[in-house]
Order: structure tokens, then C-alpha cells, then sequence
């Protein structure tokens, strides 16, 4: 049964403090959802995960004003909260500080907004618990993986056009690489050579720049066919901005590529 934690407030990194290794309920994998004024999205997110799983559930509360995770709180999440809107990728980075404290050996990353299934966590967990896998990408164009619900340019943006950047800048072969659901071992974190604690990466830049590293650097990886189910209508699908968004998620694979960032 997944041992749910205590509420935190705010936490500021340098105050992260590690629990106690030793419990007997304590898990190695911790869940990171990332959640901003998500409102019934991110309630039907919490709601899908089955009543037992091993593993260790944190949100992250990106200043949400919308009283979303008062449910996450009902159901005993834990909730790190951010003190103002700081973006995706400060969020993420304070999930992987929260997990580097704790010794969790496996992180999986998923949205709060209710494209996710928490059902298909474990098809992540299984080949980096159990294959000799470093890194698994959840993906939806792979054969069995889903998606409906998309815009007409989303699908042509996340099913090719990224994709074939990733590939052609990685020197790999991807048909994912904007889906931030994925699972991988937190010695990745912990790695010199990946600095994802630089400030530049603080909104959408640190999911593609984790994803570029690993793959360059030669790490296990492997694609999970995933779903990624969008509402209905076309309507409040996504909090990417068509310019400044899309940018965030290329220009992590361009500095890296050309060596203008490590």
C-alpha cells in the first residue's frame, strides 16, 4: 500500500530535509504530478490511481489559487507548495531535490492536468525496475499507445515535427519526445554532467533537456507505449503558449547540439 505523506506548506530547497530511511512502509519510488489551477483535471488525476501500488505519491502546487488540492490533501497527498507561480521546470527541479533527499531510486514524472493515466504507471516502472533500464519515455505514437481529443497542429507538432528535431540533433531515433510521462532512475540526477539545476531551465526547457542529455550521454533508454488523452472540444488542452512555449521546448536541443550550453 502507497504510504501517503504529510501536507508540506512551502519548501524551499535549501530547507528539504530527508525522512527516515528505515521505515518499514518506506518505498523507492516516488510519483511527481505537477499541478496549476488544474481544478476537476487534476481531481480525476488523483482519483485514477489504484488503491494499492508501491510507490510514493508528491505533488507539486505550482501556486495554484483555484482550491484544486484541497482534493489532493482530502485523499492524504503529500503537496510541496510553491509560495507564486515558478514554472514546469522549477516545479520538476524541486520534485527531483525532494527525491535526490530522500534516496528514492526512481522517479516518475506525470502531468496533474488528467492526460496521464496513473493505471499505466507501472507499464514505466517495469523495465527500469526490472529490464536494465535507465530511462523509459512514455510515448502514444508507439504501436499500443493512445491519444484522441488532439488539436490538428498539436498532433502534426508533437508527432513529427519535434520529434524529427530530437532525432536529428540527438543522433537517436525518438517518436516521442514532448510527453513529459515518463520514469527513470534518480542516479541519472546525480550525474556531473547533467546540470539540470541551472536557472535557464525553469519553464518548459528542463523536460527536453533531461530527455537530449540522456540520450547523448548513452543511457539505457527505452519508448513505453502510453496514452495521452486530451478533453474533449480542443479547449483548455494545454498551458504551452503557441510561441513562447514551443521555443522553451526547442531551444534546450539547439544550445545543446551546437554547444552553446552543457
Amino acid at each position: 500500500m502507497a504510504r501517503f505523506l504529510p501536507e508540506v506548506k512551502s519548501m524551499d530547497p535549501i530547507t528539504l530535509v530527508a525522512e527516515d530511511g528505515e521505515s518499514s512502509d518506506r518505498h523507492e519510488v516516488l510519483v511527481a504530478l505537477f499541478a496549476y489551477n488544474e481544478g476537476d483535471r487534476l481531481r480525476r488525476t488523483l482519483n485514477s490511481f489504484p488503491l494499492r501500488h508501491l510507490y510514493d505519491v508528491l505533488i507539486v502546487d505550482d501556486g495554484s489559487t483555484d482550491g484544486s488540492l484541497e482534493s489532493a490533501e482530502e485523499l492524504g497527498f503529500r503537496v510541496i507548495r510553491n509560495p507564486c507561480n515558478q514554472g514546469l521546470g522549477a516545479s520538476i527541479k524541486t520534485a527531483f531535490r525532494y527525491a535526490l533527499a530522500n534516496n528514492y531510486a526512481v522517479i516518475v514524472i506525470m502531468a496533474g492536468n488528467g492526460k496521464d493515466d496513473a493505471g499505466e504507471i507501472e507499464l514505466l516502472l517495469q523495465p527500469v525496475l526490472d529490464g536494465g533500464y535507465d530511462f523509459a519515455q512514455g510515448s502514444r505514437f508507439l504501436p499500443g499507445g493512445t491519444y484522441s481529443n488532439m488539436p490538428f497542429h498539436r498532433l502534426v507538432a508533437t508527432r513529427y515535427i519535434h520529434p524529427l528535431i530530437f532525432s536529428l540533433l540527438s543522433g537517436r531515433l525518438v517518436t516521442e519526445s514532448t510527453n513529459g510521462f515518463r520514469a527513470f532512475k534518480t542516479s541519472i540526477l546525480r550525474d556531473d554532467r547533467i546540470n539540470w539545476r541551472q536557472a535557464w531551465l525553469n519553464q518548459y526547457e528542463l523536460e527536453q533537456y533531461l530527455h537530449f542529455k540522456v540520450v547523448r550521454l548513452g543511457y539505457q533508454r527505452i519508448e513505453v507505449p502510453v496514452s495521452k488523452i486530451y478533453p474533449p472540444g480542443g479547449r483548455d488542452y494545454t498551458k504551452v503558449k503557441a510561441f513562447t512555449g514551443w521555443w522553451s521546448m526547442i531551444r534546450p536541443l539547439i544550445y545543446l547540439a551546437a554547444g552553446v550550453k552543457r
